[in-house]
Order: C-alpha cells, then sequence, then structure tokens
C-alpha cells in the first residue's frame, strides 16, 4: 500500500525561504516559531537587504563608470539607426540565448553611451555584466606572469553573463592581443553575449590587428552569433560642443556692454 504524503503546512514555504537565505538557526529551530507575527516580515527584510548587496556589488563589477541615459538619446540625430533592434536588445533576450551584438560607426555617434545602458539594464535585470574597453581587457590580460595567471585573470571576462568591449579599432595590437581577444570570444561566444562597439567594418579589422593570422577566425566567431547594427551620423560630440559654443555666443551678445561713465565736474566725489 502506498503511503500518503504529508500534505505541505501552510508555513512550509516559510521555512524554505529561510534555507535559501541559509538562516540555518532558524531552520533548526522553525517549528518554534511558526505561526510568529514577524517572521514573515524578517523573511523580507532579509531577502531585500541581500538583493540590494547583490545589486551593488554587481554594478560595483561592472565597472560601467558614468554614463547618459537612454532617455537622452536623440534618436532623431543619426542618418540611419535600426531603433527597433536596438530596443529588441534591452529586452536582454539575446543575453538568455547568449548571443551577440556589434554596434559600428564613427567616432562619438553614441555607440558607448548604447552599450554602457546594456550593460546596466543587465545588471538591474540580475544578470552580472563587466564592461571595459579593448585597450584595456588585451593589455591587462597580455601583462599577465604565467599561463595560471593568464586563465585566472580571463575568468573575469568570460564569467560574467555579458561583456562589452568598447573601442575595438581605435588603436592597432600585436598578434599577441589579438590572440587573446579570439580566446576571450571563442570562449564566450556558444553561450555567453558579449558587445563589441568599433569605429572599424569588419573588412578592417586587418588594420586594427595587422600582423594576426586568427583576425579571420575571429570575425567569424564574433558574428556567427552577432546582430551587427550601423549608426550612421555626425559625432554628438561635436554637435553638443557646437551648441556650448552657440549658447555662450548667444548669452555674450544678449548682455548689455558697460559702459564708462563720463566724470561730472560739476559733480563733487
Amino acid at each position: 500500500m502506498a503511503q500518503r504524503k504529508t500534505p505541505p503546512t501552510p508555513d512550509e514555504p516559510l521555512r524554505e525561504r529561510a534555507k535559501a537565505l541559509g538562516l540555518w538557526g532558524l531552520v533548526d529551530h522553525f517549528d518554534e516559531y511558526a505561526g510568529a507575527d514577524w517572521l514573515e516580515g524578517l523573511l523580507q527584510l532579509e531577502e531585500a537587504e541581500r538583493q540590494r548587496r547583490s545589486l551593488e556589488r554587481r554594478i560595483k563589477n561592472a565597472r560601467i563608470g558614468r554614463f547618459k541615459p537612454l532617455a537622452d538619446f536623440d534618436w532623431s540625430w543619426p542618418r540611419k539607426v535600426d531603433r527597433e533592434l536596438i530596443e529588441d536588445l534591452f529586452t536582454l533576450g539575446f543575453i538568455e540565448q547568449g548571443r551577440h551584438a556589434v554596434l559600428v560607426g564613427a567616432n562619438g555617434v553614441g555607440k558607448t553611451t548604447l552599450a554602457q545602458n546594456l550593460a546596466h539594464q543587465a545588471v538591474l535585470r540580475g544578470h552580472t555584466a563587466r564592461f571595459t574597453t579593448a585597450s584595456e581587457m588585451l593589455n591587462d590580460l597580455a601583462t599577465q606572469d604565467g599561463p595560471a595567471a593568464l586563465a585566472r585573470r580571463l575568468r573575469r571576462y568570460c564569467r560574467p553573463s555579458l561583456l562589452v568591449i568598447d573601442e575595438v579599432g581605435y588603436l592597432s595590437y600585436d598578434s599577441r592581443h589579438a590572440d587573446l581577444l579570439f580566446e576571450v570570444v571563442s570562449r564566450r561566444h556558444e553561450d555567453r553575449s558579449i558587445v563589441v562597439t568599433t569605429n572599424r567594418v569588419f573588412r578592417e579589422w586587418k588594420e586594427v590587428f595587422p600582423n594576426a593570422t586568427c583576425v579571420v577566425a575571429l570575425v567569424d566567431r564574433l558574428v556567427h552569433r552577432a546582430e551587427i547594427i550601423s549608426i550612421d551620423a555626425d559625432s554628438y560630440r561635436l554637435k553638443e560642443a557646437k551648441a556650448r559654443e552657440a549658447g555662450r555666443v548667444k548669452k555674450k551678445r544678449g548682455t548689455p556692454a558697460t559702459r564708462r561713465r563720463t566724470p561730472n565736474p560739476n559733480k563733487g566725489g
């Protein structure tokens, strides 16, 4: 005769939450406190505090830096940009699928701003992320002393759910740096997402890594599971600089010049 399972008590979900929090003293003496008015409030407080600390830790580890919020992005400025595709990236489905994105465009068109916002949104939604420039990451890896140190440092860039590599193409690198980038992409390309920003189309990457033999394989692995998004625009930074200068000129013209007073000889003082 099959033994009947004991139905869970109303407090069993609270016991499971206490286990998930690792509150083993409470778990061991749970029957003594089951039904207490303060029990669920205590668990909610501990859960909220741990979520807050987890978010702070993930934001710190992401190293995103200061950035302009997506709400301030001027979508009317680019001559060409697939806004729908970019907004789809912000649903973060590509992270859950382990896919990639490459933002291609000239200097100052907003690639870094979009990438920083993606990393920040990923962290807010519970993912881990790491934001780095290409030069920072490759120089960091290249200076590791020995295979063991390099393996440890590679984990820094291969472990997060999302890795953002900014500014590929702004500097040129030797074959050692190219091999290291290939290693990072190879370790991540099947199941962990990468976002790359670059001012060079892929056919120009041989100029970025002029002596490397892995460039074709590197690009092939990167684009295999990637959305390629081109942004055609003049520089936002140049636009903003011109706007600031125009504002200063306008303000200067609107301020009446200080007139020099001619002393009145008939007036004392």
